[in-house]
């Protein structure tokens, strides 16, 4: 059973059933230039609040392979509803709100609701392996789908220039697929888990 947390600022509700702590194990099959990539790994993720108007995001993946643990890849991000900044928002940077601030109602997220029912939403992602991304896409109930906006990545990362993720929550699990565009290949399925919440 999910069970939403009360001291969420509003903003948040609308990606409150992803809070708290998510484990299981996903699957890889992914292929470029005849070289198969594929194999299962254990997955943990982590959605938190420290009262912002963000969910902060981390995860961790391991190759289960012959019973040993081979770290895979490692993320941290934030992910918020999209809505324009004003001036009672700090930034960028340290810079601080200019007018006082505001306590958002539902009232105001349910203003940004989209025509398609859901709500936009922006997803910063940080990669262990010298990759960021910023996503975009919308929650709408207990689904959330997302296409990369922007990649970047160090001079010494492997090439990486798109992807998409779906996320929802089936039967009190977490079910996600990742499709990357890595290596030469475009688009493609890449992985995909399924996590049962852990704490």
């Amino acid at each position: 059973m999910i069970e939403i947390p009360t001291d969420l600022p509003a903003d948040l509700v609308p990606l409150s059933w992803l809070v708290g702590v998510w484990e299981g194990t996903g699957v890889i099959d992914y292929e470029v230039d005849g070289r198969s990539y594929s194999g299962e790994f254990a997955h943990r993720v982590s959605f938190s609040h420290d009262g912002g108007a963000f969910l902060n995001y981390s995860a961790d993946a391991w190759l289960i392979d012959a019973g040993d643990r081979r770290p895979l890849v490692s993320e941290i991000g934030y992910w918020r509803l999209a809505r324009p900044a004003g001036d009672a928002d700090a930034g960028p940077a340290l810079l601080p709100p200019t007018a006082p601030a505001v306590e958002r109602t539902a009232d105001d997220v349910e203003a940004l609701r989209n025509a398609g029912g859901g709500f936009d939403i922006e997803v910063s992602l940080v990669h262990a392996d010298g990759v960021l991304e910023l996503y975009v896409g919308q929650v709408k109930g207990p689904r959330i789908d997302l296409v990369t906006d922007a990649v970047v990545r160090a001079s010494g990362a492997k090439t990486y220039t798109a992807a998409t993720r779906l996320y929802g929550l089936v039967d009190n699990h977490l079910l996600w697929a990742w499709d990357i565009a890595a290596l030469g290949r475009e688009l493609g399925s890449h992985a995909s888990a399924r996590l049962a919440r852990a704490e």
